[in-house]
């Protein structure tokens, strides 16, 4: 939606000769509250959370949109506090990542504690569009895998969160880690080059339940308890001429050296 109504509003302007100016998105944001029943409004802090969070990432991620691409939009949050005081109706008030009283919504995207990836309905936001400082690859022997049984649905949800923070060119058509050509496996490489990216923390590798950190070494298979309590256990080789979730994992850990914007 956001691709479409940017690229509508440069179509239009270049036709008018503007082709050249500068967008910016003047107010994005979602309301914590709403009147019952409000159509069109999701509410609760979760809902306006991953908004916010999805908006920062979009804007200024720097892929652009198809007919602007590169590109990132200068971009104002809407809006700093919640006001109270405003007329109806009741979702104009409550838009703020500030209460009035200046103590922060639990929507501010600079939480800590909601760094783990939950854009919605997967991952949660981030402090900031690009990757924090970089670390070594897995040498200290941590990788983020998915949990069995995690739903396609949940990963592929990571994957479109994560790709907007790292490189994901190795799991697209002709790279060396899209066979086999599968949610779950795609997942393995996003979401551990995310984690690697991001310093390695354990909520790095939550994505809303999904995702879990274990010191197994994919190569080796040994079995290790994750902090979850869930054994890890050597994956099994691909087919011929696929890549095994261990040479994924290792080429997401040695990518993350090399991410732009960090």
């Amino acid at each position: 939606m956001f691709d479409a109504q940017m690229d509508a509003v440069y179509t239009a302007m270049k036709k008018l000769g503007y082709g050249d100016m500068e967008i910016a998105v003047e107010e994005a944001g979602w309301p914590t509250e709403a009147d019952a029943g409000q159509v069109g409004v999701g509410v609760g802090v979760e809902e306006a959370r991953d908004f916010n969070a999805g908006m920062m990432r979009v804007a200024s991620g720097g892929k652009g949109t198809p007919l602007m691409p590169r590109k990132s939009f200068e971009t104002y949050i809407f809006s700093l506090f919640d006001e109270n005081q405003k007329p109806l109706p009741v979702a104009e008030r409550h838009f703020g990542i500030f209460n009035p009283d200046f103590t922060p919504n639990t929507t501010s995207a600079s939480s800590p504690s909601h760094r783990s990836p939950s854009l919605s309905p997967n991952p949660s936001p981030k402090p900031s569009p690009g990757p924090s400082p970089k670390p070594s690859p897995s040498s200290g022997g941590k990788w983020c895998v998915a949990k069995a049984g995690a739903d396609a649905a949940d990963l592929q949800n990571n994957i479109n969160y994560a790709c907007g923070y790292v490189d994901c060119k190795l799991i697209q058509s002709g790279g060396t880690c899209f066979s086999p050509n599968t949610v779950a496996s795609h997942a393995a490489y996003v979401m551990n080059a995310y984690y690697q990216a991001n310093g390695r923390h354990d909520y790095d590798c939550d994505f809303k339940g999904t995702g879990v950190v274990t010191s197994s070494d994919p190569i080796t298979g040994a079995a290790n308890t994750s902090p979850d309590g869930a054994q890890q256990v050597r994956p099994a080789r691909g087919q011929q001429g696929r890549q095994p979730l261990a040479h994924i994992l290792r080429e997401a850990a040695a990518r993350a050296v090399a991410l732009p914007g960090g």
